[in-house]
């Protein structure tokens, strides 16, 4: 029953954590890049980008501290969960250590990197802050062992509830911080000092709650080998995730002013929120449909629930879409201000890219079932550091804009290029997929359409205009729905909306 509560739990505070982090930032950001100007705003975003980048030398070690855990825990051998833990600090060592390394290589050559497109000032002010991210990084990565271990143990409830409670006492204080004159080195400080209490409150949940100890009773070599074969791919895929966007920001920061980062920045976190939709839902389905894979049911069966899914958080994804599309020039003008009007054209880029991608997750946890990640782990990284490649080029002669068109292109080849090898290796059908959502293109076209015609004659950069064509978008959204979900999908979005108790009398 206690096993129960914490999943019950655990899933109810993710969705509470999802909720915060994008409401919080949608109201946060405008704020905070009014209260320190474009090119402060700019300069924070770059240097946290560039240590940022640095946390790929976790090297897939949190998420192998979970499993390993786990594993320890269920063959209820507590020397071999000590032993390891021990083995996993050892490693974190090494890495902070080399965290200290790179960021002062970093610190010292701030001016040469940096020098065509910062002032002196700036450049001052990057060097501060690098000194205290790179001192946040070398603590944060190690401290991560400890939410890692709680999630091992299937304690989700202490430490999501921590993070919650972190989120809104951060939020707060970044408000105060800013309307008493703090800066970004200001904004810097209080995530450090934060990390710190995080890091000694999830530790007390360890040793004192929970019992764990850590302890080396032997040393044992091949035990690092086997944290690092299973690390590797989560260690790339972590490589991709920086190189996609993180990577960006810190070459756009060295041909072109901080403002023109920050513009990025607020595009490429338009992309993320728009991200995280699809992970919510993912979370619900996903567990099951893990299980099947481990079960080892038939292509047909594993196609039929990959379509399930995947046609869902398309519903939900192609709403948004379209939304963004009809309102999103709007949404960003009274969001952030009329400077900022192309993070539009960059977020709408960025969710068209991801929507393949978010969409077909369950193909790739497919392939993590049938441990065949090696092969989309080799192309995803050869095509990432293709596409950096020709983007560090682009940038210069052509623009941002082009830049990420650039990085989509290569996201959505990568999609292409699986296509043959979900068929063969994961016995998925991928003829038939494509053939089932294509009516939600088309549900998803007509709106969109009509909406775009509406909105050549309608006045720009008004409210009363943003919310009628929202409401009027939503409505035959929902109408062209009708005519194409299946009846699986209707059933599943009726019990949702029978919750809710303005409507469920209507239902």
């Amino acid at each position: 029953m206690k096993k129960i509560n914490q999943l019950k739990g655990g899933v109810a505070l993710s969705y509470i954590t999802i909720f915060l982090t994008n409401i919080v930032g949608i109201v946060l950001t405008p704020f905070i890049i009014r209260s320190l100007g474009s090119a402060e705003y700019g300069l924070y975003t770059m240097i946290g980008a560039l240590i940022g980048y640095m946390t790929v030398l976790d090297f897939g070690l949190s998420a192998t501290v979970i499993r390993f855990v786990a594993k320890f825990k269920a063959e209820n051998d507590k020397e071999g969960e000590e032993n390891f833990l021990a083995h996993s600090f050892i490693m974190y060592a090494c890495i902070a250590s080399l965290i200290v390394i790179i960021g002062f290589a970093l610190y010292f050559n701030l001016g040469e990197i940096y020098g065509d497109s910062l002032t002196l000032a700036q450049i001052n002010k990057a060097k501060t802050m690098t000194l205290i991210l790179i001192f946040n990084l070398a603590i944060s990565l190690p401290g991560g062992v400890f939410y890692g271990i709680c999630y091992g143990r299937e304690n989700f409830l202490l430490p999501k509830t921590v993070n919650i409670i972190k989120y809104i006492i951060r939020s707060l204080l970044v408000v105060t911080i800013l309307l008493n004159g703090g800066d970004s080195i200001s904004l810097v400080i209080l995530d450090t000092i934060m990390n710190l209490f995080i890091i000694a409150i999830n530790a007390y949940i360890v040793f004192k709650i929970l019992g764990v100890r850590i302890k080396m009773h032997t040393y044992d070599s091949k035990l690092f080998s086997n944290i690092l074969a299973f690390s590797i791919w989560l260690f790339v895929f972590a490589i991709v995730q920086q190189l996609r966007w993180q990577f960006g920001q810190l070459i756009i920061g060295v041909y072109y002013s901080t403002t023109v980062v920050a513009i990025y920045a607020v595009g490429s976190t338009l992309g993320n929120y728009y991200g995280s939709f699809s992970n919510a839902i993912a979370s619900v389905f996903l567990p099951k449909a893990i299980q099947m894979t481990v079960k080892e049911l038939p292509g047909k069966e594993l196609t039929d629930t990959f379509i399930k899914i995947s046609r869902i958080i398309l519903i939900v994804l192609l709403y948004i879409l379209g939304a963004f599309i009809l309102i999103g020039k709007d949404f960003v003008f009274f969001w952030v201000g009329k400077e900022y009007m192309m993070a539009y054209y960059y977020a709408l880029i960025i969710m068209i890219g991801l929507t393949p991608i978010l969409s077909q997750g369950f193909a790739n946890n497919i392939l993590e079932a049938k441990n065949l990640l090696a092969y989309r782990g080799r192309l995803l990284l050869a095509l990432t550091v293709m596409g950096t490649i020709v983007g560090f080029f682009v940038v210069q002669k052509y623009g941002v804009t082009e830049m990420i068109i650039v990085t989509v292109c290569f996201m959505l080849l990568e999609r292409i290029i699986m296509i043959p090898y979900y068929i063969k290796k994961a016995e998925i059908e991928m003829i038939r997929y494509y053939k089932e959502i294509s009516p939600l293109l088309i549900s998803f076209s007509i709106p969109v359409i009509i909406g775009v015609i509406y909105n050549d004659f309608s006045p720009k950069e008004n409210l009363y205009v943003m919310f009628s064509t929202i409401l009027g978008y939503t409505v035959l959204y929902i109408i062209s729905l009708i005519l194409f979900t299946t009846k699986y999908e209707k059933e599943l979005f009726k019990s949702i909306f029978s919750k809710i108790p303005i409507i469920k009398n209507y239902i």
